[in-house]
């Protein structure tokens, strides 16, 4: 786990500091699939700016996410960029929201940022090629190696009732 030490910054009001940091990011689970980020070390660009009223950080990279497509399963990659900004108030009666979750002891969590960057960033689905057909409901094979249709399959008797309601 990154982190990085705010104790060492000597900013004074409206001074800026920017460093190159290497970023250790963690796997995550996504829809009960694990996706890892490829490298598992990112550079990154880390940015602090010191306000009135707090602190406001700055953190830009780039990855790659490799895990299953969620509609066929076979492997999938998605290229993420992050350009993340988090506010932290520096007075200690500041309210709650106003403090940012990643700094724990005067010690900013860089991989959880970024872990928790990467996910907003993902795209709604991760899939392997954008006209990914999926997987067939009925047999499960891949429908992008075998498209296919199968027959109309004949209700299950029990739903008979609810089929007369559908046709008045």
């Amino acid at each position: 786990m990154t982190t990085y030490p705010l104790r060492r910054l000597r900013l004074r009001l409206g001074d800026e500091h920017r460093e190159p940091v290497a970023i250790g990011l963690e796997p995550f689970e996504l829809g009960g699939e694990r996706y890892l980020p490829v490298p598992a070390q990112a550079d990154a660009v880390f940015e602090v700016q010191r306000a009135v009223s707090g602190d406001v950080f700055r953190l830009a990279f780039s990855t790659r996410i490799h895990g299953p497509c969620m509609r066929c399963l076979q492997d999938a990659a998605v290229g993420v960029s992050v350009d993340a900004r988090e506010y932290h108030a520096s007075a200690d009666g500041a309210p709650q929201d106003l403090r940012s979750e990643y700094v724990v002891d005067d010690e900013l969590q860089l991989s959880q940022w970024a872990r928790d960057s990467i996910a907003a960033a993902l795209p709604d689905q991760i899939l392997c090629r954008p006209d990914c057909a999926g997987l067939c409901p009925v047999c499960g094979k891949d429908l992008n190696d075998e498209p296919h249709t199968h027959e109309e399959t004949v209700a299950d008797p029990r739903w008979a009732a609810l089929e007369a309601l559908r046709e008045e």
